[in-house]
């Protein structure tokens, strides 16, 4: 009786040829167990990178918009007429890729100059504040809370525009 297992069989298995542990569990509804546990948490780890993309995509629209809003407001010849040639396009980009936000995205203008070597240059900023709620930014009802996305853009002022 000398030896690492000790006893009759060796290593602890009885001596019935089934091959089956003495003191050992089955191994059946592991697979089972196992899929119940991973399944919920693989599936919130890709919802949360699905979500962070729309997220991404909803700031590159914003970004977007504040650009358009910009570049139009660089065209108008008076401040009233900028800010309703900002608010127009930035309107028009976030419909284009249906971004609702919860108030009026766009404010004033902002006027500004950039010294260069070229001479003294006038600039419009264009800001974006828009408040996406989460159930539409994510497309799944019942989703709470909100988000506050905001995009800037400076724009030259066309010199050529007209007066």
């Amino acid at each position: 009786m000398s030896g690492a297992g000790g006893g009759r069989g060796g290593g602890g298995t009885q001596g019935n040829g089934t091959g089956r542990r003495r003191f050992g569990r089955s191994d059946r509804g592991s697979l089972a167990l196992e899929a119940a546990i991973l399944i919920p948490v693989v599936l919130a780890f890709v919802l949360m990178a699905v979500a962070a993309g729309r997220l991404q995509t909803t700031g590159s629209v914003v970004d977007a918009a504040a650009r358009a809003g910009a570049r139009a407001a660089s065209l108008a010849r008076t401040p009233e007429g900028a800010r309703a040639a900002a608010a127009e396009a930035a309107g028009d980009v976030l419909a284009g890729r249906s971004v609702r936000c919860t108030q009026e995205p766009i404010g004033d203008p902002e006027y500004g100059s950039l010294d260069t070597a070229g001479g003294r240059l006038e600039t419009v900023t264009v800001r974006v504040r828009c408040t996406v709620p989460l159930r539409d930014l994510l497309r799944f009802d019942g989703v709470p809370g909100e988000k506050t996305l905001t995009g800037e853009f400076t724009s030259v002022i066309d010199r050529y525009r007209g007066d």
